[in-house]
């Protein structure tokens, strides 16, 4: 360990289980010094076992819809009480597809399922920051991050509307990180992570395959939910002041690969 966020605070969206990215990145933060308040909606707390990952991180559970404009200025408020002050770092790690979950496809999507995903994935995006921003809640330099995936650049079908809310969300970091840098000295940051097993990504349809087809492509193979902890640590810490705006890949080169030779096997079998 390193202590990287020693003395820093935050918040983290979105811890539901052992297998989540949000999970996994609370238990690096705890380990490099930083202190946070975790959160999730009602419903989703009820779901997971949050109260293990508070009493394991010394940490504080406060329930929140970020959808909810309201919900978030009681969270912020609440969050700057029990953490002493302003914050240093956020992680929003939120996503949901109805349409997904009920397994209906792209082109006959059921639309009041589509504004509900993308009010989930992307608006509360755009929420949280506007509560923090408004309230000037933010230290300078203080980093807030959001959790992509490629599908928001290519086409995955059956990745379905969620494809939609990627893009809504990586315009949404850059357009909201342009005022929270100029007026705030705040970097925003999107991490467009491999295809990781958690409770989320396993409802998307052919996701084991997935995993095959990036595992064989990537020159590195898939990051893991530690592996992209450990990048938003380094993205938390004073070490990348100056990177703002940016989506930046967490994907072992998938990214990057056209094709890799693993997969011109499989395919020639």
């Amino acid at each position: 360990m390193y202590n990287l966020l020693k003395g820093k605070k935050g918040i983290i969206f979105g811890a539901l289980d052992e297998h989540s990215i949000a999970w996994k990145t609370a238990e690096r933060v705890h380990e490099e010094g930083g202190v946070f308040v975790l959160t999730n909606a009602p419903a989703a707390l009820r779901m997971g076992n949050i109260d293990a990952l508070a009493q394991k991180t010394d940490s504080q559970v406060v329930a929140a819809d970020a959808t909810s404009v309201a919900d978030l200025e009681l969270l912020v408020d609440q969050s700057m009480e029990i953490l002493g002050g302003k914050i240093d770092f956020v992680l929003h790690s939120i996503g949901m597809s109805v349409n997904v979950r009920k397994g209906n496809a792209y082109i006959d999507q059921n639309y009041d399922f589509t504004e509900k995903g993308w009010n989930v994935s992307a608006v509360s995006f755009h929420k949280v920051m506007q509560v923090l921003y408004k309230k000037d809640a933010m230290n300078q330099w203080g980093s807030i991050i959001a959790l992509s995936y490629i599908a928001a650049q290519r086409v995955f079908p059956d990745y379905n509307d969620m494809a939609d809310n990627k893009a809504f969300l990586e315009s949404v970091a850059r357009s909201f990180g342009y005022f929270f840098g100029k007026d705030k000295k705040v970097r925003v940051n999107t991490i467009s992570q491999s295809p990781t097993p958690t409770k989320a990504g396993q409802g998307v349809k052919g996701f084991d395959a997935f995993i095959s087809f990036s595992e064989k492509m990537a020159p590195l193979g898939n990051a893991s939910a530690l592996d992209c902890a450990n990048y938003i640590v380094v993205m938390f810490s004073d070490l990348t002041q100056k990177v703002t705006l940016q989506n930046l890949y967490n994907d072992g080169g998938f990214s990057y690969t056209g094709v890799s030779q693993e997969v011109i096997e499989t395919l020639t079998k």
